[in-house]
């Protein structure tokens, strides 16, 4: 890089005006300005030009863009996430990775109870009874028998995966007097379960017992379709399951599967294993499922600070500091931070 020229970065898709003029100070920016996320050929080109990227949901830094992109020391992920970077192939060629951890797990546990009284509530369904002028056709005010939902208060909850989100939606789960389980490969001290009100369960027994259960892993070679077919034949009859962590932690059709046997009084789902999901694939035929089009963490507080975080790791970078949020540590060895 010539002396007094800014290194180049690319940003994925449009962010927030105030946090682009922000890098601008450090780096010579440029912005993805369609609504879809760069084809994958572009963001390969893109890299092979670029000292720095900021990447997000849906782009693929594979090993062969990380090979190709000689000049590329950075890729700053403007999510918690990092299964979509070779972070292996990252580390031994010297890019530093690096997310932007615990700041969405208010806004997920939130959405997250957005879904479950959703789906148990059937308030979907009901809106378009009454958008559609259903309502107003069966001329009936009101029936003893219309739209009967799931009482959420006093019932279990089954968390699977009590990381940052899975205790945010615990804690929530106290104005509903729930019974809380949780499995996790992490086994957590007496205080915190005490202070979260949680019990400890297997997986296959964390099933059998709850009435809700929510999902909240990372996608891992170990979680992929860790809810599968097997898995569902444990499950409570008329349970309700949740997913806003990742499609793939779920088996798709096993879970279409045990909805079509009526195993699950419904599902609500914010993540799937093809995004975006197409329009008649066979989980949309279900009323009594709500989809949503991975949204969890869409809260206007909850994205700025993604992108001021994932901009935060880039200026230090910058200033020849490690950043805060490395991914792969090991990359200090490799490489000094710095252009």
């Amino acid at each position: 890089m010539s002396h007094g020229s800014k290194p180049k970065l690319f940003i994925s898709r449009e962010i927030f005006k105030e946090v682009v003029e922000k890098l601008e100070r450090y780096y010579d920016v440029e912005v993805w300005d369609r609504f879809t996320n760069p084809p994958p050929n572009v963001l390969r080109s893109k890299a092979k030009e670029c000292h720095a990227l900021l990447t997000m949901a849906g782009d693929k830094v594979t090993c062969d863009l990380l090979q190709e992109s000689k000049n590329l020391r950075i890729v700053s992920q403007m999510i918690v996430g990092f299964d979509n970077v070779d972070v292996e192939c990252a580390t031994k060629l010297g890019v530093y990775v690096t997310n932007a951890p615990g700041i969405i797990s208010e806004a997920t546990a939130d959405f997250t109870w957005a879904l479950i009284l959703s789906v148990a509530r059937r308030v979907v369904e009901a809106d378009n009874y009454v958008r559609w002028g259903e309502w107003e056709r069966d001329k009936a005010p009101w029936h003893p028998l219309m739209f009967l939902g799931t009482l959420i208060y006093g019932k279990t909850l089954g968390i699977i995966g009590l990381g940052a989100i899975g205790k945010a939606v615990a804690r929530r789960a106290k104005g509903f007097n729930m019974k809380v389980l949780y499995y996790d490969v992490v086994k957590y001290p007496e205080e915190v379960l005490k202070e979260l009100n949680v019990e400890y369960r297997e997986l296959d027994d964390l099933l059998k017992e709850s009435d809700i259960i929510t999902v909240h892993t990372p996608l891992t070679k170990d979680t992929y379709h860790l809810i599968n077919e097997e898995r569902l034949k444990n499950v409570k009859k008329g349970a309700i399951l949740i997913n806003a962590a990742r499609g793939a932690v779920v088996d798709t059709e096993a879970l279409i599967k045990a909805l079509k046997e009526g195993k699950l009084a419904g599902a609500g789902l914010d993540v799937f294993e093809s995004e975006p999901l197409p329009q008649n694939h066979p989980i949309t035929m279900f009323k009594n499922v709500v989809l949503a089009p991975h949204i969890a963490s869409a809260t206007y507080e909850s994205r700025l600070e993604m992108a001021l975080t994932a901009a935060m790791n880039l200026i230090a970078f910058a200033e020849g500091k490690v950043p805060p949020n490395l991914v792969n540590r090991d990359v200090v060895k490799v490489r000094s931070p710095g252009f």
